[in-house]
């Protein structure tokens, strides 16, 4: 028998405005431990840190 992983975090319908525009709107996923996510956006490039 093959251990199930265990969940790190779990995320349900989360949304995002800025200003009057939506980003995100009822996004759910769950990030098991062990692996990594990354969310990125459009303007994430234009936006070099300091």
């Amino acid at each position: 028998m093959t251990a199930q992983p265990t969940t790190l975090l779990s995320v349900q319908n989360i949304s995002k405005s800025f200003g009057g525009v939506k980003a995100v709107k009822g996004v759910s996923f769950d990030l098991p431990r062990g692996q990594l996510l990354a969310l990125l956006g459009p303007t994430a490039p234009a936006n070099p840190p300091p």
